[in-house]
This record gives structure tokens, sequence and C-alpha cells, in this order.
């Protein structure tokens, strides 16, 4: 589970389209932005030789009403990343 800390962090602004890592308490943590810079997907986990995240695998859901605000904001666990 995606907790308050790491939310606020993904909530941020980032370069679009691009792949960010930081480490966050001690995990490598890898997130893929959409073209506006919002984060989209997330992994958490252990980065392996190949620079890949090994450990769980987030994807967010994005909602805008007609006026452009935001009406969703939702992390769903997928699963593993491998």
């Amino acid at each position: 589970m995606i907790n308050e800390e790491l939310q606020k962090k993904m909530a941020k602004t980032y370069p679009p389209s691009s792949l960010q890592r930081i480490r966050y308490k001690g995990k490598d943590v890898a997130f893929k932005t959409d073209a506006d810079g919002n984060p989209i997907l997330l992994f958490i986990g252990k980065e392996n030789e190949e620079g890949n995240v090994k450990g769980e695998r987030y994807a967010r859901t994005l909602k805008y009403d007609r006026e452009g605000k935001r009406i969703k904001d939702h992390w769903e666990l997928k699963g593993k990343a491998t």
C-alpha cells in the first residue's frame, strides 16, 4: 500500500513523459509520467543489475471533469513488478 508521505511525492509534477528514479525509505522507486508530468505507473522494490525495479507495481487513475478539474485520483496495486 502506498502511504500518505509517498502519495504526497507522487502528487507533484515531474518532467513529462519520463521515467524518474528515487530512493524512499530504503527502497528503490521508479515511476513513469504522462504527457502532463503526472506519475501514472509506480514500481517499488529493489533495483536489479538491468535497472528494473522488482517488487510491487501500481497504476494511477486520473479523471477530470469538463473544466479540467481533477475529480478522481486513485492508486491501485496491479501485482508484482518483475
